[in-house]
């Protein structure tokens, strides 16, 4: 086959402490809903590790769905989905899934990405199902880290609507839309890993 894998060296700089995180904060079984898979390299690692579980990759760019596509090929795991093409600032064609995990786009996206990945995972995720998400935030009271600071200044300077989101504007987001206040991991590289669980419904 033509080789279509992309490689993201952050993924497999990344990949473990997050999956320390995803080990405590997963179901046993079910299936795991990935939003913007990009090279595919993350889903690949943690389904290996991960096997009572299913992976569904998805990504809004072609090339990143050859390459989630070329390396799930590659790696002949079954429990990995053909990927889905999916804008998370539109509706999902996904009706439900058991978690979901997002790694580095609210930052790398526009704000109505965040609006819509809380919106729909509200929508397909049951009561105290995880919401995972990773990567640089700015805190209440904490300046930028030298390293997030240029980051965040390059995000802008790619693209205005890009920046490093604030974890206050993010956990007010995820509060109007159904979830708790997230628990919070500190991470390697000036990262954070936050879990969000959909809240139950009170009668």
């Amino acid at each position: 086959m033509s080789d279509n894998r992309l490689s993201a060296p952050s993924a497999l700089r990344n990949r473990d402490p997050i999956l320390a995180v995803l080990r405590e904060a997963l179901p046993a079984s079910g299936t795991v809903l990935e939003i913007a898979s990009g090279s595919g390299e993350h889903v690949i690692h943690f389904a290996k590790a991960l096997p009572g579980l299913s992976f569904q990759p998805s990504d809004p760019a072609e090339s990143a769905m050859a390459s989630i596509a070329a390396w799930s090929e590659e790696s002949g795991l079954l429990s990995i989905l053909p990927p889905l093409q999916l804008d998370a600032t539109a509706p999902w064609p996904v009706d439900a899934a058991d978690a979901i995990i997002c790694i580095n786009m609210i930052h790398i996206a526009p704000w109505a990405a965040a609006q819509g990945l809380f919106a729909e995972a509200a929508r397909i995720l049951p009561p105290d199902s995880p919401l995972f998400l990773y990567g640089p935030y700015r805190r209440p009271g904490r300046p930028l880290e030298a390293s997030n600071l240029a980051f965040d200044e390059s995000l802008k300077a790619r693209d205005p609507a890009w920046g490093l989101r604030d974890l206050d504007a993010v956990t007010t987001l995820a509060e109007a839309t159904g979830f708790a206040e997230p628990e919070v991991t500190e991470m390697p590289a000036n990262n954070l890993a936050l879990v969000f669980r959909r809240r139950r419904v009170r009668d």
